[in-house]
């Protein structure tokens, strides 16, 4: 496997890390992404400590996780429901 050495800088921070080179590109966006959070936070909310600005960062980012693997567990039961009908209505025909 393919390890590079990166950096990321978030919040004035420099954060050297071992990542694999499938990853690199994503843990960049997602580095780019945060310091865009942490901007808009500054500017919209008059957020002057780093620290409380990643903290409303971590809230957005964990509620927006859980919004996508709720709505995800929702396809995944609507889709199970469909088959168990399309199952159904199969077996009738196959009668």
């Amino acid at each position: 496997m393919d390890v590079r050495r990166i950096t990321i800088n978030i919040a004035g921070r420099v954060y050297p890390l071992n990542v694999p080179a499938a990853e690199e590109e994503t843990l960049r966006k997602v580095g780019k992404q945060i310091e865009n959070m942490i901007k808009d936070f500054e500017q919209n909310f008059d957020v002057r400590d780093k620290q409380d600005a990643l903290a409303m960062c971590a809230l957005k980012l964990g509620t927006n996780a859980e919004v996508v693997s709720l709505n995800y567990e929702k396809n995944i039961n609507s889709t199970n429901e469909r088959l168990v009908k399309i199952n159904q209505s199969l077996n009738e025909i196959g009668k």
